[in-house]
């Protein structure tokens, strides 16, 4: 008997990878990728030993999708991170369905130190970065270990497009 959860899940990642995918031009009218061979193409890896590579590769990036009632982002970031690290990747960051809309909607979440840390590779000051990409604070009381930047999955796409062109 399949899980229904897991379900959701495995349908959530499959509907991030496709979208970005498809935004970013590397698949044909059809969903297949132009060229295989790119390693720009968004995949969703096969997990394999002990340690946990992420739900989607989209280079720099490992995201971890949530398809969940309660999201706890913190945790989400926590695990995006350690994964980022065991996949080899710079950056982790968590993406969260929103109930009943797009997958556009999508919240991509970043620790403030990812977050930082991207803002300056793509070379741009904290406020542009913000509003260029839609980015809002969550800042959770006195423990910075608890703030973290939301954009939706349409702003990350733009995100992924620049940090891509600045390497």
């Amino acid at each position: 008997m399949t899980n229904p959860n897991k379900v959701k899940g495995t349908a959530w990642e499959s509907d991030v990878r496709n979208y970005l995918n498809a935004v970013a031009g590397l698949v044909d009218e059809y969903g297949k990728f132009k060229d295989p061979f790119d390693p720009f193409n968004v995949r969703r890896p096969a997990q394999e030993g002990a340690a946990d590579v992420g739900d989607v590769h989209a280079i720099p990036f490992v995201l971890e999708c949530k398809n969940v009632k309660r999201p706890s982002v913190p945790s989400f970031l926590r695990q995006a991170e350690v994964e980022a690290v065991n996949a080899g990747f710079p950056y982790g960051v968590a993406v969260v369905k929103v109930p009943r809309a797009a997958t556009t909607r999508g919240r991509v979440h970043f620790t403030v130190r990812t977050w930082t840390r991207v803002r300056l590779a793509v070379g741009l000051t904290s406020h542009a970065f913000a509003e260029r990409y839609a980015f809002t604070p969550s800042l959770r009381g006195l423990v910075t270990g608890r703030w973290y930047m939301s954009t939706d999955l349409e702003g990350f796409a733009a995100l992924l497009r620049d940090v891509r062109g600045a390497r």
